[in-house]
């Protein structure tokens, strides 16, 4: 990685993974285009009243941030014991690392988890378990894939009540298009992207997604610290994306490091 420019689209723990980059050897750029985070203050806490005031056969949970905003809620409106209770009595469905640790903060255990953390695996499981009419289910998604999950929960045979906590506001247009230039013009080395937020909003909306496709596919190496980012990135027409074993972010900055020092070229 010794002297090479990296791209870095992450804004959550840009900083660490950049101070990563650099004592491997690299050269960091943060090109922040997660877009800010925003809650739904004014729909959240009527979510909480409606899961701890109606009837719930499970309970669906996306991601970390998204639980812990709706606890937060609870505890802003007094009534967080209720909430936990809820929960430890309803089925929990649970994708993602960060939930599933959430979840053993407060020893609940899910009935159904993502096998391999996507939520397409989670949905089979739900559909597997051949719900009745009228099984009622509360969703904790985020704006983006949001509608269409919930088209397959229903289609599965669930009541679906969707919660969005929170979502993402568009990311700078400045820093999209000085990182969408880097790619095409092949100035970077390496980019890597921490969550499919980020892949949706490099090619959401620009003229240049062929180019970006084209450079990932010949010199400029696309990074992702999990699957579901990288399946993203694949599903963009990218035929090769890096993908530490671990999907952490200090595991993925060593192999990647690795990776590079054998000046393998990324496949095609």
């Amino acid at each position: 990685m010794i002297g090479l420019k990296v791209g870095i689209a992450a804004t959550r723990k840009a900083d660490e993974i950049a101070a990563l980059v650099q004592k491997s050897g690299g050269i960091p750029v943060v090109f922040s285009i997660q877009g800010k985070q925003q809650l739904n203050e004014s729909t959240v806490g009527n979510d909480i009243k409606e899961l701890l005031d109606t009837t719930f056969d499970v309970v669906l949970l996306t991601t970390g941030v998204g639980i812990e905003t709706l606890e937060s809620a609870a505890h802003n409106l007094g009534r967080h014991s209720e909430f936990i209770q809820q929960l430890e009595k309803t089925n929990l469905a649970i994708r993602g690392s960060k939930t599933i640790k959430w979840a053993k903060k407060y020893s609940l255990s899910a009935t159904y988890v993502s096998r391999d953390g996507t939520m397409e695996s989670l949905v089979d499981a739900l559909a597997d378990a051949r719900p009745g009419g009228g099984t009622r289910l509360f969703l904790q998604a985020y704006n983006q894939d949001d509608a269409a999950l919930q088209q397959a929960l229903e289609a599965a045979g669930y009541a679906v009540y969707l919660s969005k906590p929170y979502q993402y506001k568009a990311p700078d247009n400045n820093t999209l298009s000085a990182l969408r230039k880097e790619i095409v013009d092949k100035s970077l080395h390496t980019v890597i992207f921490t969550s499919k937020t980020q892949v949706h909003n490099l090619f959401n909306g620009t003229e240049l997604a062929g180019e970006i496709v084209d450079s990932f596919n010949n010199g400029v190496l696309a990074a992702a610290v999990g699957k579901i980012t990288a399946s993203e990135l694949e599903q963009k027409g990218i035929s090769y994306v890096f993908q530490p074993n671990r999907s952490r972010m200090g595991a993925m900055v060593v192999e990647l490091r690795e990776y590079l020092a054998t000046d393998v070229v990324p496949k095609t």
